[in-house]
């Protein structure tokens, strides 16, 4: 390959991942559930755990893209499966956020709040890099052929490191200004448009699956 198409596949993958990442992990709807299980602590014990919780999402996430394949092999799990379960998973969380539902429940939060480190669980998993998140980034291994590709997917991971890293640093100003009425809002009207990218992720999948099984009636 030229140089000039590897940066091009570097950058087309790296948006792309990260495009495909932010919806589904929600890095602006884990603010108000971050400031809301350390409101107690101090700003210095805040910076370090939005900087662990990057960490976590990012390293898990980037592991299960570079182990995408051989799950789905040993799994003997097709792409299309993957993507219809994907999206039911998606379009569940979807749906919560789209009726205002808490994403944690009063036990998952109040057993949170009493733990000594939050960027693991219930942070990193299942607030962020959840199942959704994981689904997506094994459909993009699969999909992906070569090197600057892989390179490109494992750099939209880091970017969407950074991304959570910075709402969670500076998203106070954001919670006091909107509110709880204003993050309820925002939050419905982020989960209708990922209830839609669920959607597409199901009609993707067994779209994928008819072809797999009945190839000649897409013909």
């Amino acid at each position: 390959m030229a140089i000039g198409d590897i940066i091009h596949s570097l950058v087309t993958y790296s948006m792309g991942t990260l495009v495909a990442l932010i919806p589904i992990a929600n890095p602006i709807g884990a603010v108000p559930v971050f400031y809301s299980l350390t409101d107690t602590d101090s700003d210095r014990y805040r910076m370090r755990q939005a900087r662990s919780t990057a960490i976590n999402v990012t390293w898990l996430l980037a592991v299960f893209f570079l182990g995408g394949k051989f799950i789905l092999s040993f799994f003997g799990i097709s792409l299309g499966v993957l993507r219809v379960a994907g999206g039911l998973l998606v379009g569940h969380t979807a749906w919560e956020m789209v009726t205002a539902r808490q994403r944690l429940n009063a036990t998952e939060h109040q057993e949170a709040q009493d733990k000594e480190d939050i960027s693991f669980t219930p942070m990193a998993i299942p607030l962020v890099s959840g199942p959704g998140a994981i689904g997506v980034v094994i459909g993009m291994s699969e999909r992906n052929t070569q090197m600057p590709d892989y390179v490109g997917s494992l750099v939209g991971i880091v970017l969407l490191g950074v991304l959570l890293y910075l709402c969670l640093v500076l998203g106070e100003p954001l919670v006091k200004r909107l509110g709880s009425n204003g993050l309820g809002a925002l939050n419905r009207v982020l989960g209708f448009f990922i209830l839609a990218i669920a959607v597409q992720f199901i009609a993707d999948g067994v779209f994928d699956l008819i072809k797999e099984a009945a190839p000649n009636l897409l013909h």
